[in-house]
């Protein structure tokens, strides 16, 4: 790919050349990664590295008490790994309705919104398989991080203060994220010796403490204390999965996602609606360009709000979603001079973290992990620092709905690694964190890139718009004012945000260049996190 290199966009940071690379939002993580690569460690002990680290670096976003998913290139063959934990036994629609009445969710916050933290099987499941360090030494750099502190960093500290009133009374939070009675400050000096203990038994047991020892033990009581349902013996059941992940083409490439319960579905069904444009004649900032990938993006959304659910409770498969006929029939629903507001086509018939790394030997990793909303569920387990995730707030209590939620169920899912490939062979990868962002982000840095041919970097840093789940248009301040007129002008309801709280996205990305031994790799880390590219 020819891309063109020229600066466009107001931002403080250039593409990254390297054979051995990691790439994430914080910079003591994508240096954890880094650290083992020099060590002998392959992309996979880098991602699991720099994913331990990222769960004391960016507690905002991730946890030990987290879901995991990940796509990754062994050098043969691509792998997908769905490692999100499932609801505990006693949750039925009625356990909720004894409990909160008649919500249409379980709740957003608190003890009846943790689910089974997946993502530490996930680092299990990746270094036994395809690392080369063992996990004790993969996890050594998050351990020191923990034990020695760090010192908190511009965006971390930012939504780490906004989250703090909302969480303060959940049990153990003000204890581990509000060490002086508030959030830190910029630059102070954060310690997490209760995680550094976790990490600890994790490595030396092969994550055997987390879901049947030590750790698993001390989650039942703290929820048992707080009136919750999880069990160990939730905790014992787990299994993440590895599966093959579902894909489409879009000019000349091939673009793979995790499948349901995740709505990495949503980004592919909008670039198979988009295949039938030509967006490179429109321009890369051009009104129509963008115009065609939101009301593309809308149309996904409303499928996938409908329908995504854990597989075995679809009433649709995938494929049908995906289907280039359906595409096509939906992609002709788009008027090139009216936004429009769309349903669902298909009928039944019967706050995250994202990393990639790559190294010299063609290994590449596309790895997220999230506790859902900023900070979880604010439940934190003491003794080992367990911030528990919200992901149960996913489920629906809709007897309707797909996504009902039932005993050992998996939730809805928002976070979606990515991989792009050619003629099967690895080309990127990549992912865009954020919330529903995430699809609507791979979306457009990838029409950047392919359509436009602009580089990750450059694909990265341009404003970006969001899609709300009330139909509204987000665009971020820096989009130029003709752009957001002439959206206006096509009726979409567009709000300019000036507030870097509000989510855009923060997205990674690694691209092959050639050979990796020779020509190695360009890659990309958003400006809008305290992130970092590493690499040699």
């Amino acid at each position: 790919m020819n891309f063109d290199y020229a600066p466009r966009y107001p931002a403080p940071r250039l593409p990254v050349f390297g054979r051995n690379l990691v790439a994430t939002s914080h910079a003591l993580a994508a240096q954890a990664g880094l650290r083992v690569l020099q060590q002998g460690g392959n992309a996979v002990d880098a991602a699991v590295a720099t994913a331990a680290a990222m769960t004391v670096c960016e507690p905002v976003s991730n946890g030990l008490g987290g879901d995991a998913f990940c796509i990754l290139w062994d050098g043969q063959r691509l792998h997908g790994l769905n490692a999100a934990g499932r609801a505990p036994a006693a949750w039925t629609p009625d356990y909720f309705r004894r409990r909160h009445g008649d919500a249409m969710a379980p709740p957003r916050r608190g003890i009846d919104s943790v689910t089974v933290p997946g993502g530490v099987s996930a680092w299990v499941q990746l270094s036994q398989r395809f690392g080369r360090l063992s996990l004790a030494d993969t996890l050594a750099p998050a351990i020191e991080i923990a034990e020695r502190g760090f010192a908190v960093p511009v965006v971390v500290q930012r939504k780490w203060a906004l989250a703090a009133p909302e969480l303060a009374a959940q049990p153990g939070f003000a204890d581990t994220f509000l060490p002086w009675g508030r959030a830190p400050h910029v630059g102070e000096l954060f310690r997490f010796p209760a995680a550094a203990r976790a990490l600890r038994r994790i490595g030396a047991t092969d994550g055997a403490a987390f879901y049947q020892g030590e750790i698993a033990q001390a989650i039942e009581r703290f929820v048992i204390a707080q009136g919750g349902a999880l069990r160990a013996s939730d905790l014992a059941r787990h299994q993440p999965e590895w599966v093959e992940p579902i894909e489409i083409g879009y000019r000349g490439h091939t673009v793979h996602e995790i499948g349901p319960s995740g709505q990495g579905i949503a980004a592919l069904m909008a670039l198979g609606m988009l295949r039938g444009f030509d967006l490179r004649a429109e321009g890369a900032d051009g009104v129509n360009a963008q115009h065609l990938q939101i009301e593309a993006m809308k149309l996904a959304f409303a499928d996938v709000y409908r329908h995504v659910a854990e597989a075995s409770s679809m009433a649709v498969t995938a494929a049908q979603m995906l289907d280039a006929g359906y595409l096509q029939s939906r992609a002709r629903l788009i008027r090139m001079n009216q936004a429009q507001a769309f349903g669902p086509g298909l009928q039944p018939k019967g706050g995250t973290i994202y990393l990639s790394t790559a190294d010299e030997s063609g290994m590449m990793v596309s790895f997220i992990q999230s506790n859902y909303l900023g900070f979880g569920s604010g439940c934190v387990e003491p003794e080992f620092g367990i911030a528990l995730q919200n992901r149960g707030h996913g489920f629906s209590l809709d007897p309707a709905s797909p996504n009902r939620v039932a005993p050992g169920k998996r939730p809805f899912h928002t976070i979606i690694p990515a991989f792009l490939t050619r003629e099967g062979a690895p080309l990127m990868s990549f992912g865009v964190m954020g919330a529903n962002m995430q699809p609507q982000g791979h979306v457009q840095t990838l029409v950047r890139m392919l359509d436009h041919g602009q580089n990750p970097q450059a694909a990265c840093d341009a404003p970006r718009w969001r899609l709300t789940p009330t139909g509204a248009l987000e665009v971020e301040a820096g989009m130029d004012a003709d752009l957001v007129d002439g959206l206006r002008a096509l009726g979409h309801r567009v709000e300019v945000i000036d507030d870097s709280y509000r989510d855009f996205g923060a997205g990674q990305f690694i691209w092959r260049l050639g050979d990796p031994a020779q020509d190695g790799y360009v890659a990309a880390s958003d400006p809008r996190r305290d992130g970092l590219v590493a690499g040699w």
